[in-house]
């Protein structure tokens, strides 16, 4: 059973930069598409990003195209993502997830997610 553990959330200021690293555990990442999400306070949880098992295939919502790049580096069994240009808005609890098999990422398909990590964007 594929085990995903989330680090790199905090506090930071507006226009500053911070990663997200999702680890696998048990089961190498290889054949999984990788997803972002996020829950911000009184909103549904959405997709940020996702990746392809190969890391050949990336897409992002619309809120943070230019500013976020998502990647993976399957040696080390870890996905990334690269927030940069950090507005107020993208204060949430970001969760990875992962599918197997090479799906886009859809909320309701994924088959493992991690405890999620706040990130807190403020003066």
């Amino acid at each position: 059973q594929l085990q995903l553990v989330e680090s790199g959330g905090g506090l930071v200021q507006p226009g500053r930069s911070l990663r997200l690293s999702c680890a696998a555990s048990g089961v190498t990442l290889d054949y999984y598409s990788i997803g972002w999400f996020r829950q911000a306070p009184g909103k549904e949880r959405e997709g940020v990003s996702c990746i392809s098992s190969s890391g050949r295939s990336t897409n992002y919502a619309d809120s943070v195209k230019g500013r976020f790049t998502i990647s993976r580096d399957n040696a080390k069994n870890t996905v990334y993502l690269q927030m940069n240009s950090l507005k107020p808005e993208d204060t949430a609890v970001y969760y990875c997830a992962a599918r197997n098999g090479n799906s886009w990422c859809r909320l309701n398909d994924m088959d493992y997610w991690g405890k999620g990590t706040l990130v807190t964007v403020s003066s």
